[in-house]
């Protein structure tokens, strides 16, 4: 099993999928990748050399911000934006989506499971 940037990658996956079991590659970069290493994109990591995968590594340890420091990057500027009062970081601190969606209905992912209110009773009379 190959080690690119702290991630264990699976050796039976095509290269291209299985760089993007790292934080911060994906399709896109991964291709790139690639290329710039001149490796078959259909190639899968157990027939990989050591070589391409020390050429690999050096590539993504040297173009791109990836695991965790990406991962304290983007939380660092999520705390900047709560810590400023932007409207954003006031969506992330209240946990709602900050990109503009509806929230009458949808947005479950973000808010979380729906939680039952009880409804106001009838008054009879």
């Amino acid at each position: 099993m190959a080690r690119i940037a702290g991630v264990n990658i699976p050796s039976q996956k095509k290269i291209v999928i299985a760089l993007t079991y790292v934080y911060g590659i994906g399709r896109k970069f991964s291709v790139d990748i690639c290329k710039e290493a001149n490796i078959d994109e259909n190639i899968r990591v157990q027939d990989l050399s050591e070589a391409d995968i020390k050429k690999v590594t050096d590539i993504v340890s040297a173009s791109f911000t990836v695991e965790g420091d990406l991962r304290r990057e983007v939380s660092a500027n999520i705390k900047r934006l709560k810590d400023l009062g932007a409207y954003r970081g006031v969506r992330h601190r209240k946990n709602l989506p900050c990109r503009g969606q509806r929230t009458h209905t949808n947005a479950r992912t973000k808010k979380g499971k729906a939680i039952a209110i009880a409804g106001k009773k009838k008054i009879t009379k």
